[in-house]
């Protein structure tokens, strides 16, 4: 391991961060990307072990979302993939675009003709549906975690449109027959006045297991979501698919990359998501570069999903100790992960406590301009309290002895 560098004159002194591992928030349950194998071609075998696998040059991801296609024909696709991911210990997820075709009527929305929802007279049907693709992945090795009602009901465009209480009577009358945990309702721009009719209606919160979201666009303030707070105890919050910041840039575009740390840290710290997944796994904006290489975007995105592992419990941190400094904590058994997002254009010299923790050291994984997840030398942990460098526009995850 290359030796940590000394904590230099240069580097700008940062208020202290305060890691306390008894103030537990949400539990994450994993980091991920989206296959989609009639939109762009499936992962090779050599790709599936660089996404799902934990070892050097590998991403760790920890969720594969799929589509439910809305021809039975298609299922077989997803299956490869779904199956390695399972392997290596990953959630797997699914979202349907569209519902059979006979399952479908046009009608006019706006100024769009043929615009596409589900029939009234079929909603049992599509439960049934739903069930059967979980039933089929589930005989062909691969037991779904949850499957959602619709992908981005709310921007529907060139797939199917759900209103609100379209979307509540589903869950309410007919989800519960469906096998596996449900999520919904999957707003493109976590649009909380499509959201909160569930959360206020019993009977269909009473079916949701998973309140998913989409972040395109939505603003960090919008993050929050006190509703669900009240209202969904014992559900989970997923962020079940977004790109970050754009889908034009190279993913190895830097200091841009950076915007994806950031926005996983709001992502878990100002709105509590306890799962992130991406869109595609493979693209020339995602996490693996069409070579199969890590992005990095994805280098940034693996500072979270390699180390911060699956049943993992968020803890208290000082967030935001400086500007452009953003620190989250969590912790899995007596292990400690911080990841800390240094996006100035100096290096800082912070200081690091861990309230009650007994640790002797602690091991540092860099990235910035030149880096990929290189492995720093150890750091002594005294009485609880280390320093470290944080390099200029910078990521850095520290993970106890």
């Amino acid at each position: 391991m290359a030796a940590t560098p000394a904590v230099g004159a240069s580097a700008a002194a940062a208020a202290q961060v305060t890691v306390d591992p008894s103030a537990e928030r949400q539990t994450i349950r994993g980091f991920g990307g989206m296959n989609h194998t009639l939109w762009i071609s499936d992962l090779t075998p050599a790709q599936r072990d660089t996404a799902f696998g934990n070892g050097e040059g590998r991403l760790g991801l920890s969720v594969l979302r799929i589509p439910v296609h809305e021809n039975r024909a298609d299922w077989s696709r997803e299956v490869a993939t779904a199956r390695r991911a399972v392997e290596y210990g990953a959630t797997v997820i699914a979202s349907p675009w569209n519902p059979p075709a006979q399952m479908v009527e046009t009608f006019v929305h706006g100024d769009q003709s043929n615009a596409r929802r589900l029939r009234y007279d079929m909603y049992g049907a599509y439960a049934q549906h739903l069930d059967d693709f979980y039933r089929f992945m589930r005989d062909n090795g691969v037991n779904l975690y949850a499957i959602s009602v619709q992908n981005e009901p709310d921007y529907a465009h060139d797939w199917t449109w759900w209103t609100p209480s379209e979307m509540v009577r589903f869950l309410r009358d007919n989800a519960g027959s469906i096998g596996t945990k449900v999520i919904a309702p999957e707003s493109f721009q976590y649009v909380k006045s499509f959201s909160d009719p569930i959360l206020n209606d019993a009977g269909a919160l009473a079916n949701l297991d998973i309140l998913g979201a989409h972040l395109y666009g939505t603003p960090f303030q919008n993050f929050p979501y006190p509703l669900f707070k009240e209202r969904g105890r014992g559900k989970e919050l997923w962020m079940t698919e977004v790109y970050h910041p754009n889908s034009s840039d190279s993913a190895d575009l830097w200091p841009q990359a950076l915007d994806v740390g950031e926005h996983i840290h709001r992502a878990l710290v100002d709105a509590e998501f306890q799962a992130y997944v991406w869109w595609y796994i493979r693209r020339s904006y995602g996490p693996m570069r069409e070579d199969g290489r890590i992005s990095k975007r994805g280098a940034n995105m693996a500072h979270f999903s390699k180390f911060v592992r699956p049943g993992y419990v968020r803890i208290d941190a000082t967030s935001n100790p400086q500007s452009n400094l953003y620190v989250s904590a969590y912790k899995g058994g007596s292990k400690v992960v911080i990841v800390a997002i240094n996006k100035g254009t100096s290096a800082v010299s912070q200081p690091f406590t861990l309230v009650n923790n007994t640790s002797s050291s602690v091991s540092p994984w860099l990235t910035d301009a030149s880096r990929n997840l290189e492995p720093r030398g150890a750091i002594n942990v005294s009485n609880g309290s280390f320093t470290s460098e944080l390099p200029a526009r910078s990521v850095t995850t520290f993970v106890t002895g």
